[in-house]
């Protein structure tokens, strides 16, 4: 059994589909030369600018690295910049710190 898609999810891919056309027409490629840069099918590429949820992440790199992109897949869950993480770090962090005694032989 399939679970469901979450509205916001679909809406996502169906905007980075949308994308992917959008650069590909851009650089005046067709969906058969996107395809083969890629090492992918047309019928895979055409899946992708629809937003198909079933496409593989690696596609949307292979595009990504095709458009001369892929530094925006490095930077999508960069965790030095992830607010809500390091706001759950911080939270655990403790409300003071004791030094040591002397004679435990801690540095």
């Amino acid at each position: 059994m399939e679970s469901q898609i979450p509205l916001p999810v679909q809406r996502a891919l169906q905007k980075l589909g949308s994308d992917v056309s959008l650069a590909r027409r851009r650089r005046h490629f067709s969906q058969a030369s996107l395809a083969e840069r890629m090492g992918a099918s047309l019928s895979t590429v055409r899946r992708m600018e629809k937003g198909d949820a079933r496409v593989p992440i690696h596609f949307f790199a292979r595009a990504l690295y095709v458009f001369g992109e892929i530094q925006a897949l490095e930077r999508l869950l960069d965790t030095a910049n992830d607010d809500i993480g390091l706001l759950l770090m911080d939270e655990q962090l403790p409300k003071r710190v004791r030094s040591r005694p002397h004679g435990s032989g801690a540095l």
